[in-house]
């Protein structure tokens, strides 16, 4: 084991008809199946689509960090 850890950030957008907890979390669990030692997210960006003069989904971008294995 390293005495110093390496991490690598990638960028993706969620989104959710409910709420931006929502698209964040669904954002997340997407992520969560491809993506090992998920460590953090940033929200670097919220914005929303809109249907008929209301919210039809909520849409945020997320910065995901994570630990490059073996580091």
């Amino acid at each position: 084991m390293s005495d110093h850890h390496c991490y690598k950030k990638i960028e993706i957008v969620g989104s959710s008809k409910t709420s931006i907890e929502n698209a964040i979390e669904n954002a997340l669990a997407e992520c969560s199946k491809t993506v090992k030692n998920m460590d953090w997210f940033e929200v670097v960006d919220t914005r929303g689509h809109i249907v008929n003069g209301a919210v039809g989904h909520y849409q945020v971008t997320l910065k995901i960090g994570f630990k490059i294995e073996g580091s």
